[in-house]
């Protein structure tokens, strides 16, 4: 049985899946469109999709009693104008600019190559078409919604495209045993000061004085308190206090991200932010906050799961595979996946595919409004998803 051969077999569809998806994009957690095509394309294969929240999917196939192995695909866009010349190119004003669209159709050719297979299979496969990740609040809503019962994941497997990629299109990246996408947590800080005439600064209370003396502040959290082989982005992204230039304002505000390869760095270095925050401001005589906005943890990989991964993958004829941990690379990320809510609570493998490469012109990375994705690369990943699934069950009935 080779489910590549089998995934060219359906090329067709899976492109045009992905073509509707890329004409029809939708944002957060609200995608009533994309659920609506997902659950109508399952049930004309014979599922029973489920929502989660309002646009999670999920569906089932194969024998209930055994293990269960979870693959998983992303379905939103983001508030990118699409600049790319493609022929289904999208006309609202936002794009799956990160390849969504391609990983949720995948998704679909895999339901299809399983219920071709379902009388094969020992145990479930459980189908995860999840909204949100790019505000990184999908994957979270639906563990915690359940996704991981009823039945009971024992295991999980992830796959993202990557386009601009100077490789082969179509290639299976094992990104290494050891790689990580970094945690992530967005933040909002608060300041409130006392307004004030320009003239007479000492009857009032300056927060962007504050704002400025906690945004070099934070700067020192990387350079004096984490350990120099530990990894920390910490960016500022807005600073916004003021209407006009002869008043001290009431409140300023600052806001951005940090990113972290570590959960245990991730916990410190947030309450470290907090207290240099509430300190500084109370030594100007202000009162400042952080307000924690979306976030996820660290995404790792289960080191059995992964050679085992590997082995199936490897094994399957004309499918390109490429590991990392054999060319002494590291695909690490300080970019973040909030697939690692699913990876922090079962064996999880994550995976890239490639799919697109500056030397055939797609030259512009994600979230670009100019970027690409080739359509060789798609029954790659549909086989990918189905292959794992299939094989692991196998080993573990």
């Amino acid at each position: 049985m080779n489910l590549y051969q089998e995934a060219l077999g359906i090329k067709d569809e899976i492109v045009e899946n992905r073509k509707h998806f890329h004409r029809n994009p939708e944002l957060g957690l609200s995608l009533p469109q994309t659920a609506a095509y997902v659950e109508e394309k399952l049930r004309e294969m014979g599922y029973e999709p489920q929502r989660v929240g309002e646009s999670g999917v999920v569906a089932t196939v194969g024998k209930a009693g055994g293990k269960c192995f979870l693959i998983r695909a992303d379905m939103d866009a983001l508030p990118v104008e699409e600049k790319a010349d493609v022929d289904f190119k999208s006309t609202n004003g936002c794009m799956h600019a990160c390849g969504h669209d391609c990983h949720t159709a995948n998704l679909l050719g895999a339901a299809r190559l399983l219920k071709a297979h379902e009388n094969e299979l020992e145990g479930m496969v459980k189908l995860m078409f999840q909204p949100a990740e790019e505000t990184m609040e999908g994957a979270k809503m639906m563990v915690e919604a359940g996704v991981l019962e009823n039945p009971h994941v024992d295991a999980a497997m992830g796959i993202h495209v990557f386009t601009s990629l100077p490789m082969p299109i179509g290639t299976v990246l094992m990104p290494g045993s050891k790689s990580k996408f970094a945690a992530v947590d967005w933040f909002t800080i608060r300041i409130t000061g006392k307004g004030c005439h320009g003239a007479q600064p000492n009857n009032g209370v300056d927060p962007l004085n504050v704002m400025s003396h906690i945004h070099i502040a934070l700067q020192a959290l990387n350079a004096r308190e984490l350990d120099p082989t530990d990894n920390l982005v910490l960016t500022i992204g807005q600073m916004h206090g003021g209407s006009t230039s002869n008043v001290l304002p009431q409140e300023a505000m600052m806001s951005g991200t940090i990113r972290t390869m570590k959960n245990e760095t991730r916990a410190t270095v947030k309450a470290r932010m907090e207290a240099i925050v509430s300190t500084i401001a109370a030594a100007f005589r202000a009162e400042a906050h952080v307000e924690w906005g979306a976030g996820g943890p660290v995404l790792f990989h289960d080191k059995e799961l992964y050679k085992d991964v590997k082995r199936y993958l490897t094994a399957v004829e004309g499918l390109p595979v490429l590991d990392f941990d054999d060319v002494g690379g590291d695909f690490s990320s300080m970019g973040s996946e909030d697939f690692a809510y699913v990876a922090n609570e079962v064996p999880s493998v994550f995976l890239a595919v490639a799919a697109g490469d500056p030397e055939h012109g797609y030259c512009y990375p994600q979230h670009h409004p100019m970027a690409r994705f080739h359509e060789d690369a798609l029954p790659c990943g549909a086989a990918a998803y189905a292959q794992v699934a299939m094989q692991w069950l196998s080993e573990h009935k």
